[in-house]
Parts: C-alpha cells; sequence; structure tokens
C-alpha cells in the first residue's frame, strides 16, 4: 500500500482541499499529515490520520521585531520535518501550500521523495514560488497560473464530493427556513469577516423583507439578536446543506469557496480582502468577473449592499454563464496526477541531515 504525506496550513483553504484529495484515497492507501498546531491540527483531526506536528514560523507582512527570529525557528521546523520523514519514508508528499507545508516539502527534496504542491490562487503564494522548483509537478487551479512554471499543470480546484451533494428540502428544514423568500448565504472564512458581518447585520432591515439569510460568521463572532429570517451560525461542517438551501451568496473571494460556489452554480456578490492581503482575493474575482460568472462589490462600496445582492438575483447574465461555463471539481485530475507519480516512483535513497 502506497504511503502519501499531506501538508498545508495556515488557513482552512489549506486543509479543506487537501481533505478533498484525502478523502478519496482513504481505502487505497496509507495516509498521514504535517503541519502546525493551528488550525489544520483541529481540521484533519476528524478524518483520524497520524498527525505530526512540525511549529513552522509565518513571515509578518509588516516590519516587526518577530521576523528576526523567522530563520532561528525555521532551522527548527526543517530539522524537525527532515527526521520525521526520513522515519516515516512516504511514497508522496502531496502540499496544499501555506507556510505551515515548507518544512515537508524542503525535507521530502532532500530525501528524493517526490513532491506535488497544489496552488490554488490565480496569483501564486510566496510558499508555492519557494517551492515550485522541488516539485514533480505544480498544480494549479487556474489554467493562467500553470503556466507561471516549467512544471506547472492545470488540474482545477480539489471540491470535497459531498459538498457537491446537498438536499435542498432537507437544508432547509435543518435551518428552519421557509420557502417564500429566496435565501442568501453569507460567508466571511472560517475566521469570520468583521466587515462582511457588521454590513450584513447593519442593513438587515434592508434585507429581510426580500431575503432570508443564512450567515456563517465566524467562531465567536454570534450577535446577540433574533430575527424572523436570520439564521448565525459561528462554523458549518456541514457546507452541503449551507450550500444546498442558498439561492445566492456573499463571500470573500478565497479561490476555494468561490470553486465550490461556482461548482454548484450558486450566482455570488464577491467582496473581497485587501487589506492585510497581497492581493491575491481581488485577482480572483476580477478573473471570475470578467467571465460574468459572479459580480464584484470592493469594501468601500459596501453601503451599496442590499441593491448590489439585488441586482446579482435578477442577473441573467451571470446566471447564463454560470450554466454554461461553471468550473468542475478538479478532484479526479489531481487523483490522476497522483497516480502517474506513484507509479512512477522508485524508493528513494536516504540522505542525511548534513
Amino acid at each position: 500500500m502506497k504511503y502519501i504525506l499531506f501538508t498545508g496550513g495556515g488557513s482552512a483553504g489549506h486543509v479543506v482541499p487537501n481533505l478533498a484529495v484525502m478523502q478519496e484515497l482513504r481505502s487505497a492507501c496509507k495516509l498521514a499529515y504535517m503541519g502546525t498546531n493551528g488550525m489544520e491540527r483541529a481540521l484533519v483531526a476528524a478524518f483520524g490520520c497520524p498527525y505530526y506536528a512540525v511549529d513552522c514560523p509565518k513571515l509578518i507582512r509588516a516590519p516587526t521585531p518577530k521576523n528576526l527570529a523567522i530563520p532561528f525557528r525555521l532551522v527548527s521546523a526543517l530539522k524537525k520535518a527532515h527526521g520525521i520523514l526520513q522515519r516515516e519514508a512516504p511514497d508522496l508528499v502531496f502540499s496544499k501550500g501555506g507556510y505551515a507545508s515548507y518544512p515537508a516539502i524542503w525535507a521530502a527534496h532532500r530525501l528524493r521523495i517526490p513532491v506535488l504542491t497544489h496552488e490554488s490562487d490565480l496569483s501564486p503564494g510566496l510558499c508555492t514560488r519557494l517551492a515550485a522548483k522541488k516539485c514533480r509537478y505544480v498544480l494549479t487551479s487556474f489554467p493562467e497560473t500553470a503556466k507561471k512554471f516549467g512544471n506547472g499543470r492545470c488540474v482545477g480546484s480539489p471540491i470535497r464530493r459531498d459538498v457537491l451533494r446537498g438536499d435542498r428540502a432537507a437544508a432547509r428544514v435543518k435551518y428552519r427556513i421557509g420557502h417564500d423568500k429566496p435565501v442568501l448565504l453569507v460567508l466571511g472564512g472560517g475566521s469570520g469577516s468583521r466587515v462582511l458581518n457588521e454590513a450584513v447585520r447593519g442593513m438587515l432591515s434592508d434585507l429581510l423583507p426580500r431575503f432570508d439569510i443564512l450567515h456563517l460568521c465566524g467562531k465567536g463572532n454570534l450577535a446577540d439578536m433574533a430575527q424572523t429570517g436570520y439564521v448565525q451560525r459561528e462554523y458549518e461542517t456541514d457546507m452541503a446543506s449551507a450550500y444546498a438551501c442558498a439561492d445566492i451568496a456573499l463571500s470573500r473571494a478565497g479561490s476555494n469557496t468561490v470553486f465550490e460556489l461556482l461548482a454548484l452554480q450558486k450566482p455570488v456578490l464577491l467582496v473581497p480582502l485587501e487589506r492585510a492581503s497581497r492581493g491575491d482575493q481581488l485577482q480572483n474575482a476580477r478573473y471570475f468577473a470578467e467571465r460574468e460568472l459572479c459580480c464584484i462589490l470592493r469594501e468601500g462600496e459596501l453601503a451599496d449592499l442590499p441593491a448590489a445582492l439585488l441586482r446579482l438575483y435578477g442577473n441573467a447574465k451571470v446566471r447564463a454563464a454560470l450554466r454554461l461555463h461553471a468550473p468542475a471539481s478538479g478532484t479526479e485530475q489531481v487523483l490522476s496526477v497522483i497516480r502517474e507519480v506513484l507509479e512512477d516512483h522508485a524508493p528513494p535513497k536516504r540522505s542525511p541531515w548534513m
């Protein structure tokens, strides 16, 4: 039985696509995961595979004395990852990126274990750029991204199978939502978006006459407010139901969430994260908006939110584009590349740390 070690973390967007692929491999391969003690550990725990924690430091994108300690902490993380991989000897390391994945990629390269990495965003992140030459292939969600790497291959975005199989009627019963109004699903990312939370709650008097609202607001962000037609959840593990009950969505523009919404042909109004960001969400949003698959509302335009949502709900061009050009799940293509690399792989000759 082949042994695959998955890695990736720092945000849910670096973990959930890994879980989509792992779900398909669990009966055929031995699986393990390497990440930090951050949110990826909790997300992977429910899957039930061995987990190896390596405390990799994160670069803070602003001048701060904390960055001075990064070289020392990184060396420690690389040594620990090297020791784990040398002992475990997986046949393949599969990375979904994020700072938490770099030690496993570096160690696998040193030990001549083949590495695949997957980049979700249109603009590749720092870890992908640093790791690209250490990987057999850089897999991408966007065709344009693959062209930036000599070993790039576009496979699409891996999506969990269950997410695409929600039951609309059962979902409405679950959330106690009626059938007389369309349902607006509000998504602010795994930790919630203060900007979106405040905008939606401040405009409920304008929104609720037209929509029932399912608001996934992020951990610790529930508000003490009870209004008919307004349902709050901190975090939803059953995203199949959340998507199934929705007629339209309001979301940040993280690539994985957007691909899931578009694959389900849900009209979505994207409010890209721009501050404390390298601009990847705005680039993702513009890519899809140029193809009329979604609409964009910038943070500075949130006063126009109710009108923008109504325009989206009645936008025939977006609905037609989704019917014709909605992206498919890339899970099967990712699995195909994994099988290809495993078939080509011979047991590596182990190299020492130095």
